[in-house]
């Protein structure tokens, strides 16, 4: 059994916990989603995940991707003359119905962007843009673990900045470098009929904390 199909197996047997979910709940309106991901790098997997979810999305949502890399390292003291960076992220992220992070695994957590995002987001301290935000949390790994620590390090800082996070399926995408062609799209139609049961499992999810 090679390494790509390891995995997806694995993610497979989390996510089929979504079938014993019957779907009584459903989005009345359509809800804008916000997609932070974690690694900068132009041809990164994690990008590749977060356009695929793009033209997989269900007719209930939109999502867009919102770009963490030109936010100005947080530092408190820069407060006083708010760069226009951060008013413009913290505006944009308060306009979102919800957030999906997706994240590469960079020594057992998320990147310095994603954290980085988090605390800019996070601050002032009264003006949380994170909280009641119904979230979920992919991770998109080279490594057979699927970047499970960045993932649960992840869900760490959301919980504590009161940003309910999805609990299940586990998104852990394993062996990633073997599920997109040169075009970015992917190869296996399976981890396709893994993200309409993430998108059936997060709509649910939205529907706790939105009409």
């Amino acid at each position: 059994m090679t390494p790509k199909l390891a995995n997806i197996i694995v993610i497979f047997a989390i996510v089929n916990i979504d079938n014993l979910i019957p779907d009584l709940m459903e989005l009345k309106e359509r809800k804008q989603i916000a997609l932070l991901v974690g690694s900068l790098r132009k041809d990164s997997l994690n990008r590749k995940m977060a356009r695929v979810l793009i033209d997989l999305t269900p007719d209930t949502m939109d999502l867009e991707i919102i770009e963490i890399g030109n936010l100005p390292l947080y530092n408190e003291d820069l407060e006083e003359n708010t760069p226009r960076e951060w008013a413009a992220f913290r505006k944009k992220i308060k306009e979102f119905d919800g957030i999906i992070f997706i994240t590469p695994e960079y020594n057992r957590s998320t990147t310095a962007a994603m954290k980085n995002a988090l605390d800019v987001g996070s601050r002032p301290y009264t003006h949380n843009v994170w909280s009641n935000k119904p979230s979920a949390v992919i991770s998109v790994s080279m490594g057979a673990i699927g970047g499970f620590g960045a993932n649960h390090h992840l869900r760490q800082s959301l919980m504590c900045l009161n940003a309910p996070v999805m609990a299940q399926p586990e998104m852990y995408i394993g062996g990633a470098a073997d599920l997109f062609d040169e075009h970015g799209s992917l190869t296996d139609s399976r981890m396709e009929e893994l993200v309409h049961k993430f998108f059936r499992a997060y709509s649910r999810w939205l529907c706790k904390f939105v009409e």
